[in-house]
């Protein structure tokens, strides 16, 4: 297959931009070649061009979303940040919330949903949370959406989950599934996953109590991720938890918050 020309290049990241906010530097061409030269192949198209056609035609079968799939980053693990998680329980320890509604906005393949899910649970059995607890995972990517209902995971991706934890809130593959877990129903109960495009209007979801946006706002430009945050914003209480990546800074946004600590946030009323 012939190299990622230029102006291909331009169509497809353009593309990304326009309908989900990507933004793909020069520095990124080889990660987009790469990503896409086995489903062009499967396909049996000419190259990156006639790929570029087909998924900005109006009749693209579908293919915009799967490249939308190939090209987002959804590395990650259970538990990740774990600093996050032990913020998250000290404050739901001191305030012993009835009811609580949280929002894992760039869930993924589900890992932060389910952490989250884990915590509350276990807090659940303590008496330091209500019976009234629910989580929503959203993201734009179909197939890790599919993946996250499931609830099946490498086990590798639980490494952070003490034993115990994974005893009470997993199952053990045997046979042809070993080295799999599957998170039980009761667990899952509490869970539901849904499509969002957060760089569209958000709307019929929240109020949340909390919401963690980590990891996702390296992928914007500035002026997209000032409008992203703020836009996930409205749906959070005035007092309630904002989580994003440590490692993404400042957050860019008209929405007054507190720094709690690193990527940890309170929303203060405006």
């Amino acid at each position: 297959m012939t190299p990622l020309c230029d102006r291909s290049y331009r169509q497809i990241t353009g593309l990304m931009y326009e309908v989900c906010g990507l933004s793909f530097s020069e520095s990124k061409r080889p990660l987009v070649s790469s990503r896409l030269a086995p489903r062009i192949q499967r396909l049996g198209l000419t190259g990156y061009a006639a790929y570029a056609a087909l998924i900005t035609s109006n009749d693209d079968q579908g293919e915009l979303q799967v490249a939308i799939d190939l090209l987002t980053t959804n590395e990650t693990y259970f538990f990740r940040e774990q600093a996050h998680f032990d913020l998250l329980e000290r404050e739901l320890v001191a305030t012993r919330p009835p009811s609580l509604a949280v929002w894992s906005a760039a869930s993924s393949f589900g890992d932060e949903a389910y952490s989250t899910a884990m915590l509350l649970a276990d807090l659940q059995a303590r008496g330091h949370v209500g019976a009234d607890w629910n989580i929503l995972g959203t993201d734009i990517s179909d197939r890790v959406l599919r993946s996250a209902t499931q609830g099946i995971y490498p086990e590798d991706r639980l490494r952070h989950v003490s034993p115990e934890r994974l005893k009470r809130h997993c199952l053990r593959g045997e046979g042809d599934a070993e080295g799999l877990v599957q998170i039980k129903d009761k667990l899952r109960e509490h869970v539901r996953f849904g499509q969002v495009n957060l760089c569209q209007p958000i709307t019929g979801l929240g109020p949340f109590d909390v919401v963690f946006l980590r990891n996702v706002l390296i992928y914007f430009d500035p002026p997209t991720k000032s409008a992203v945050v703020d836009r996930v914003l409205t749906h959070l209480r005035p007092g309630g938890l904002f989580f994003i990546g440590t490692a993404e800074g400042r957050v860019p946004c008209q929405t007054p918050l507190q720094a709690m600590a690193p990527g940890a946030f309170r929303k203060l009323n405006a």
